[in-house]
């Protein structure tokens, strides 16, 4: 399965998420008036600046989410633990004028929680903050009240809608677990037994894990979604190992509850479940806080037989009667109702032909089954419609955007008039914008190729950045090269890519690795990297192309390699290298070309197509396009590519890596998640075997729990549960390219 933006990602890993523990009792609270984070007095002296080991890749944090407070006078943020202390997320605050004393971490986890805290919205006053927690069997809601005190669970319970123990051919059957001498005492006494028979429980509520929530903007509603509970008799089934699994037929559906908040945050009554159907995605409330959107998926992968989402739009006091908004296509994405209410906003695919997760931005001006649905963003030559949705006192729009190797916000208008308009806010990848409600000020992440990730604050949107105080997030003295943007023409396109290049550069030719991005529809952005920066170390430059096919360049260069995988695209690749080589120190004889999940499919096309490089590593590729598309998680995304194999013999083949493996002979290295639910273990063990009975020197590494994302995330250094299995890849890599290039020595 390939990448879809909004959906699941090949080369983007999915977002990790990114309570207060007293150390004495290990209670969840916190001390607001605790003293700003403090170096400790052992902290080893500034580390020389170098190049990234693959040691300092485990221990580099992630920030995200930053959000501005009601007041506009604080920020809440998330930072992940880097992957060697356990990749849990904590919530921070900085004040926004900058003050370096007001820096400090909220919320602590207890050693039993191994995922730490997240999703953390501001209550309407700012008097407290929510977010979500597993600090027992279930994911929590919290409030945290920011004056002082312990962050106290939301007792959040439902009566169960499903116990599928008491349905007709349940198993054990009654009677399965009498004890054998209880049962035989009741035979020689005709059945009768004095052994009492326990009095049947009756349905009570049971406690709920929050998949998500949304408080309503006045702080008067609570809106949540959440999987059907298992019952009592659910876990005494799987307790007795009656787990059969009847595919595509789940009763248990993700469902949503309201219930009104008191002004001191403390729910008013129980939960009651909205009349939608499962399983719910997503809800937003109105300016008004009396109206929720929501977004449903069907159950049991009815989407895998094409998109089927649904919008709602429901009355907080009526919640049973829900209207569907008949206009809204079924590739909805996220929503948002307008200041005024009069048009609800929403990301979709495009209409034009183009592959899944092409989204535009459409405004719905009525909510009725007839209204018309007005594009906001047709011909956009770059990629809308993921994140937050803002809308400026000017009456306008301000969304997320992707255009080329840059990601920042742009300004649209609500009729679709004008073509949507790049804010400029100063670095080339702009993300997590934020405001608040009465947009008294903006909040965003901002970063380069060259510089790590800084909070920023402006009073107005497209003002300059004040950088906020954040915590340290990697190691000290790391080193890192700005990328330079480079482009050049292959058939009929014209194609960019960000060219790395090592100090060594200097002196003379350096080996080159060509680095392929996944999906194929996917991009690479000018982001700050310590991956690319740990080949740097190695004296390798490092090309990254956006063959045809990638995101962030309009809807012709999209769909350009429609049916032609491994083909156009490969050709804009191979072009690429042509280029850079003409232009720049780079020695043509050590080359190697890497890449994971449709990286990793274009590495297999290579090693059929050409024996220019001296080593393919592959990270979790599709190798036939028959099992692929039979075993993984879901095929709508492939079939636009190709359609069904079995119709499309020929096509389908072709575009198979497996299909040029007689024609192998470039070491070939295959890096694998055991549990990889997008592109299956099977699929590089098919590349394996082939390569190794034509006798090419081939190598497969598996590493067990892992799914798609989570090893890439391990690979590149992104903070992940796995401790050492982006460091044992990353190993590998390097001694796999030390023997291709001819090279004895080892750096770290």
């Amino acid at each position: 399965m390939y990448a879809v933006r909004m959906l699941s990602s090949r080369y983007f890993p999915a977002c990790l998420s990114p309570v207060c523990l007293s150390p004495a009792c290990l209670v969840l609270g916190v001390v607001l008036g605790a003293a700003p984070l403090v170096r400790a007095a052992d902290e080893p002296k500034a580390a020389e600046p170098h190049f990234p080991t693959t040691e300092d890749l485990r221990h580099i944090k992630g920030i995200g989410g930053p959000q501005l407070s009601p007041d506009g006078k604080q920020v809440l943020f998330v930072v992940t633990d880097s992957t060697a202390d356990g990749a849990k997320s904590h919530i921070w605050v900085v004040a926004a004028n900058g003050d370096k004393d007001s820096l400090r971490q909220l919320t602590f986890s207890p050693p039993a929680d191994k995922r730490g805290e997240n999703n953390p919205h501001w209550a309407s006053d700012g008097s407290a903050i929510s977010f979500v927690a597993r600090r027992n069997e279930h994911a929590q809601l919290f409030r945290l009240d920011m004056r002082g005190g312990e962050a106290m669970p939301y007792d959040l319970k439902v009566m169960p809608m499903v116990d599928e123990s008491k349905e007709k051919n349940a198993i054990p059957p009654p009677g399965a677990e009498k004890k054998p001498d209880a049962a035989a005492g009741a035979a020689k006494d005709g059945g009768k037994s004095d052994e009492k028979k326990p009095e049947e429980k009756k349905d009570e509520p049971l406690p709920i894990d929050v998949n998500g929530y949304a408080i309503s903007f006045d702080g008067k509603w609570l809106a949540v979604w959440a999987r059907d509970p298992e019952t009592p008799g659910e876990k005494k089934q799987k307790d007795a190992k009656a787990d059969a699994e009847w595919v595509n037929h789940e009763k248990h559906g993700t469902r949503l509850y309201l219930v009104g908040m008191k002004p001191d945050g403390q729910l008013d009554g129980a939960l009651k479940m909205a009349g939608i159907e499962p399983d719910v995605r997503s809800a937003a409330w109105s300016p008004a806080g009396d109206r929720v959107l929501v977004v449903t998926e069907p159950m049991n992968d009815l989407s895998d037989l094409g998109p089927a989402g649904k919008a709602f739009v429901l009355d907080a006091a009526s919640a049973d009667k829900p209207q569907q908004l008949n206009a809204v296509p079924p590739t909805v994405g996220n929503m948002a109702f307008s200041p005024d209410e009069s048009a609800i906003v929403f990301s979709a695919k495009t209409k034009e032909d183009a592959p899944p997760g092409y989204d535009e931005l459409y405004a719905l001006p009525k909510e009725s089954s007839g209204a018309a649905v007005v594009s906001l963003s047709s011909g956009f030559a770059g990629q809308l419609g993921f994140g937050p949705l803002y809308f400026p006192n000017d009456g306008g729009l301000v969304a997320n955007a992707s255009i080329g190797t840059r990601s920042t916000p742009v300004r649209l208008s609500m009729d679709g008039s004008k073509p949507p308009a790049p804010i400029d806010l100063g670095a080339p990848v702009i993300s997590g914008l934020n405001t608040n409600r009465d947009k008294t000020g903006w909040v965003w992440l901002a970063e380069s190729g060259g510089e790590p990730e800084e909070l920023c604050y402006s009073r107005n949107l497209g003002d300059k950045c004040t950088a906020l105080p954040i915590p340290d997030l990697e190691p000290k003295g790391l080193k890192a090269v700005e990328p330079e943007l480079v482009k050049w023409t292959s058939g009929d396109f014209t194609v960019e890519g960000l060219l790395y290049l090592p100090p060594e550069a200097k002196n003379g030719k350096v080996p080159l690795i060509v680095d392929v991005h996944g999906g194929p529809f996917g991009a690479f952005e000018n982001r700050y990297d310590p991956f690319a920066n740990f080949f740097l170390g190695h004296g390798w430059a490092i090309l990254r192309p956006n063959p045809r096919g990638s995101s962030n360049y309009g809807v012709k260069f999209a769909a350009a390699n429609k049916n032609d995988l491994g083909g156009g695209d490969y050709q804009d690749v191979m072009a690429g290298v042509d280029y850079v080589l003409a232009h720049y120190p780079l020695d043509s004889t050590k080359m190697a070309l890497m890449g994971y999940s449709y990286g990793g499919e274009m590495a297999g096309f290579v090693e059929g197509k050409t024996d220019r490089f001296k080593a393919i590593i592959s990270g979790a590729p599709v190798i036939d396009q028959f099992s692929e598309y039979g075993t993984e998680g879901g095929s709508w995304y492939d079939r636009w590519y190709f359609g069904k194999p079995w119709e499309h013999m020929e096509d389908a083949w072709k575009q198979s890596p497996l299909a040029g493996a007689a024609r192998a002979k470039t070491p070939f290295m295959l890096l694998q998640g055991q549990s990889d639910t997008t592109d299956p273990l099977g699929q590089s063990e098919e590349m394996y075997r082939a390569l190794r009975q034509e006798g090419v020197p081939v190598e497969l590494v598996t590493y067990p729990r892992d799914n798609h994302g989570p090893l890439a995330g391990a690979m590149f250094g992104r903070p992940v549960p796995e401790p050492w299995h982006g460091y044992d890849a990353r190993q590998r890599i390097i001694e796999f390219l030390n023997k291709a290039f001819g090279i004895s020595e080892t750096k770290p």
